[in-house]
């Protein structure tokens, strides 16, 4: 992700050998499920998506730590990411 600390959003980018399902959920740090940022099929190549930190009620998130998932295929990677206000 990029940037990271970030405010008030962030880039997440990622590349595909492979057309896929994708799908991107940010956690908060007690492990919460705060927004899903993408659930699809996409085409192979190099791909990006941005998270304007809110949740999936479109609430602006506190500053803090966070963790976004993301699964493409059999693929699966955890990262940290920081929202400083």
């Amino acid at each position: 992700a990029y940037p990271n600390p970030f405010n008030p959003s962030t880039q997440i980018r990622y590349y595909l050998a492979n057309t896929e399902s994708v799908n991107i959920i940010i956690y908060d740090v007690m492990g919460r499920k705060v927004k899903s940022v993408i659930n699809k099929m996409q085409n192979a190549g190099l791909r990006s998506v941005i998270w304007n930190s809110t949740d999936d009620l479109g609430q602006n998130v506190p500053s803090g730590m966070y963790f976004y998932s993301i699964q493409a295929g059999e693929y699966m990677r955890v990262r940290k990411i920081i929202l400083l206000k």
